[in-house]
């Protein structure tokens, strides 16, 4: 029963001494992300592939409703071929 006793102190104490030093290095990554996140050139580099996406994103959806439509017009005709 002792060693059932010392086994479960010493997981409670493992879970929180290593709980404390993730959270602590979850802390380090999180700000360095923030900090490259932040960072003017990357900033700059957002903002070009947001207005690409904006440009684009038209010309895609048109391309996008008749690729579907094409399916559509496709699947239709298979099934009224086969009588169902």
């Amino acid at each position: 029963m002792r060693g059932k006793i010392l086994f479960v102190f010493g997981l409670a104490v493992g879970y929180v001494l290593g709980t404390r030093a993730g959270r602590e290095r979850y802390e380090q990554i999180k700000a360095g992300a923030e900090k490259v996140w932040l960072d003017p050139r990357v900033q700059e580099q957002v903002h070009t592939v947001e207005e690409f996406v904006k440009d684009k994103a038209p010309d895609l959806a048109d391309k996008a409703t008749t690729a579907v439509k094409k399916v559509s017009s496709t699947v239709r005709s298979a099934r009224g071929g086969q009588g169902a």
